[in-house]
């Protein structure tokens, strides 16, 4: 057939065979270019296993599914924080780039000039994002209101993170709302607010904080005021940039660590669900696996659903070289800033360290890659790992991602609603059984 097979495996060849078969000779353009590509991917293979390790997971695959490297891609190990990309997957799909989380403030009781005779209530619904800064803004709120003391307790209902932590906090935040934030949180929102005071607001409370139920009357709350969060898109991209654990209980909102597998399994190919196994959200959990290639699934259904509000991976995972985290100074430098879009992962408990995103490319499209450590120290495997990538840069031709970094404050996305019928000087209105609900319900 005058057909040079050199480099092609034996599926190319018979692809290549077929196409000269009677009813249409070979295409010798094509031909080449399938010698080239196969060519191509024995070098990156090659690459793998030399830089990598052989034995140790990488998973490389193009948009369309074509698969250029699959080093041990079916053998599920410990993702450790790339278990965040599921979560992050589910999140958006149950709730939308644009969501955000509300903590409600309440009374507890009648308010009467400054003074709130009962207790102040507040309903939290999982914000992983309420700090100092955003108690102040709901602070500013509440003494706008008129309010200067509380009679009866801080009681805390519903699930509240407060700054970054989600066990014992009704004291800490009592104490924010006594004024006892960080000099720099209170420099942070006068700057922006124009405040002109050189302390922070303060609430005086007469009696200790409550985490449940507190000494108020049932049903009696009425609502002063909402905190709604910054929508969840930027939440995502600034917890996968610094990879923070507060993703264990950020899960809840997706409900929960099985659920979450259970709704990612879905997108997976069939013989891929057993390679997703959560049990955290996070990557804490010893019995977290992912396999290279479910990753590079999760990594493809996580880009369409991101494409179906016209978003990208760059929205909610870190750009190397330009965002603040754990890829600030990783893959940067004259060739390599703005190229990666990445999620690290190390947990040496469990001797798991990975790197999974992807590359914008002219010889490929975009693609998508995953390596997953296993048993090779934290450093060396982070060098082994950006060595590949480099590889795949070189290779590939690598391309800028259309990107620029959103500096604005977290609690400056916040916002901060007075409810109808509550204002300076004014008494709220009667309770009702909307004002007493939980957030969600």
């Amino acid at each position: 057939m005058g057909l040079r097979l050199r480099g092609l495996g034996t599926i190319a060849g018979i692809l290549l065979f077929c196409a000269a078969l009677p009813g249409g000779a070979a295409d010798p353009a094509n031909g080449f270019e399938m010698e080239r590509a196969a060519e191509l991917n024995a070098e990156l293979a090659a690459e793998a296993r030399r830089l990598v390790g052989a034995g140790q997971g990488v998973q490389v695959e193009t948009a369309d599914g074509r698969v250029l490297v699959s080093e041990a891609g079916a053998r599920a190990v410990h993702p450790a924080s790339v278990s965040k990309l599921p979560t992050t997957l589910a999140l958006l799909r149950l709730l939308g780039p644009d969501h955000r989380f509300e903590t409600r403030f309440l009374a507890g009781g009648p308010l009467r000039a400054e003074v709130l005779a009962g207790p102040l209530v507040v309903q939290a619904a999982g914000d992983p994002y309420f700090v100092d800064e955003n108690a102040l803004l709901a602070l500013r709120a509440l003494r706008a209101l008129g309010l200067r003391r509380i009679e009866g307790d801080l009681v805390v209902e519903g699930k509240l993170l407060f700054n970054w932590k989600a066990d014992g906090l009704a004291p800490r935040l009592r104490r924010a709302l006594e004024g006892g934030v960080a000099p720099a949180a209170w420099q942070a929102v006068r700057g922006r607010t124009g405040d002109s005071g050189a302390e922070p607001p303060r609430l005086a409370f007469a009696r200790a904080a409550a985490p449940r139920g507190g000494s108020r009357a049932a049903g009696a709350e009425v609502l002063l005021l909402t905190h709604r969060s910054q929508p969840l898109l930027f939440m995502l991209k600034a917890l996968n940039g610094y990879s923070n654990n507060i993703f264990a209980p950020f899960a809840e909102a997706a409900g929960g660590a099985a659920a979450i597998q259970d709704r990612i399994r879905q997108e997976l190919p069939g013989e891929q669900r057993g390679e997703l196994i959560l049990g955290d959200g996070a990557g804490a959990h010893p019995a977290n696996r992912m396999s290279p290639r479910a990753t590079v699934a999760i990594l493809r259904a996580l880009d369409r659903e991101l494409a179906g509000h016209e978003l990208d991976l760059a929205s909610v995972m870190p750009v190397a070289g330009i965002d603040e985290g754990t890829l600030r100074k990783r893959l940067a430098g004259p060739a390599g800033e703005g190229i990666v879009v990445a999620k690290t992962g190390t947990y040496g408990d469990y001797g798991a360290c990975a790197l999974a995103g992807a590359l914008r490319t002219r010889e490929s499209g975009l693609v998508y890659f995953a390596i997953l450590n296993r048993g090779v120290p934290i450093e060396e495997a982070r060098r082994r790992q950006d060595a590949f990538v480099r590889v795949l840069m070189k290779k590939l031709g690598a391309l800028p991602w259309p990107y620029v970094r959103d500096d604005a404050p977290a609690f400056t996305r916040a916002e901060v609603a007075v409810a109808d019928g509550v204002g300076p000087g004014q008494a709220p209105p009667a309770a009702t059984t909307a004002a007493t609900s939980h957030p969600g319900r």
